[in-house]
C-alpha cells in the first residue's frame, strides 16, 4: 500500500551527514518537507539541492524544516555538500539522510521492497527517489510530488504550496494559482450563516464557490 495524503509518515532513525535522527522527533512541532534524491553527485540534483540553501530564510519563515535523502553514505553526503554550497553561493545548512539501504526510500514507496543497488550502479537504479513530501506538525503526509530525473523541481511551486497547505489549515480552501495575499474558498460544508459568522463579508460566486478574505 503506498503512502497516502493525511497517513501518518514512516517514522525512522537515520544516519544524515549531521549525525543521527529519529525523524518525528527531528520534526517536532513544525512543518517539514523531504526532498529526495537517487545519487549524490548528479546535475539536476545538485541545482535542486543549491535551490533548497538559497531559500533557508524562506523556510524559516513558515516554521519548516527541510531535510535531504539520497541513497548514498553520510561521507558521500558531506563531500557532495561542498558542490551544492559552491554552487548555490550559500551554505547548504539542511541535513541529508544517508539511504544506501533504502530503507527511508522504500518505507516512502518510492522503490519497490525488492529493489537493491547492484555494484556500479547509476541513478538509474534509483530513478524513482525524485519526490516531495510536505508533511504538517501532526506527522501526516500533506502533499507529494513526483519527478523524472530530467525535469529540475520548481521551488516557486513548492512554495506557493506550502503556503496553500498552511493557509488551508485554517479551515479555508484556496482557488487555482493562489499566491498569499488573495481571496480563498470557504468550504461547501460550512453554511452561509456558520460562514459569515466565522469570516464576515464573503462573495457568492456559486452556491457551492464562495470567496472570502485569507484569515489571519
Amino acid at each position: 500500500m503506498g503512502l497516502r495524503i493525511n497517513d501518518v509518515v514512516p517514522n525512522f532513525t537515520a544516519e544524515t551527514d549531521q549525525g543521527e535522527i529519529s525523524f518525528h522527533d527531528w520534526i517536532g512541532e513544525d512543518w517539514a518537507i523531504l526532498f529526495s534524491h537517487p545519487k549524490d553527485f548528479t546535475p539536476v540534483c545538485t541545482t535542486e539541492f543549491g535551490a533548497v540553501a538559497q531559500l533557508a530564510d524562506e523556510w524559516a519563515k513558515r516554521g519548516t524544516k527541510v531535510i535531504g535523502v539520497s541513497v548514498d553514505g553520510a561521507e558521500e553526503h558531506r563531500k557532495w555538500k561542498g558542490d551544492i554550497s559552491a554552487y548555490a553561493g550559500v551554505e547548504a545548512g539542511f541535513p541529508i539522510i544517508a539511504d544506501s539501504d533504502l530503507a527511508v526510500s522504500k518505507a516512502f514507496d518510492m522503490l519497490p521492497a525488492e529493489a537493491y543497488l547492484p555494484d556500479g550502479r547509476t541513478p538509474a537504479h534509483s530513478a524513482t527517489v525524485r519526490s516531495v513530501f510536505i508533511i504538517g506538525p501532526d506527522k501526516q503526509l500533506k502533499l507529494s510530488m513526483t519527478y523524472p530525473m530530467t525535469v529540475g523541481r520548481n521551488f516557486a511551486e513548492i512554495l506557493r504550496a506550502l503556503d496553500g497547505l498552511q493557509m488551508s489549515s485554517k479551515g479555508v480552501a484556496t482557488p487555482a494559482n493562489w499566491v498569499p495575499g488573495e481571496d480563498v474558498i470557504i468550504p461547501p460544508t460550512v453554511s452561509d450563516e456558520d460562514a459569515a459568522a466565522k469570516f464576515g463579508e464573503f462573495e457568492t460566486i456559486f452556491p457551492y464557490l464562495r470567496k472570502t478574505k485569507a484569515p489571519v
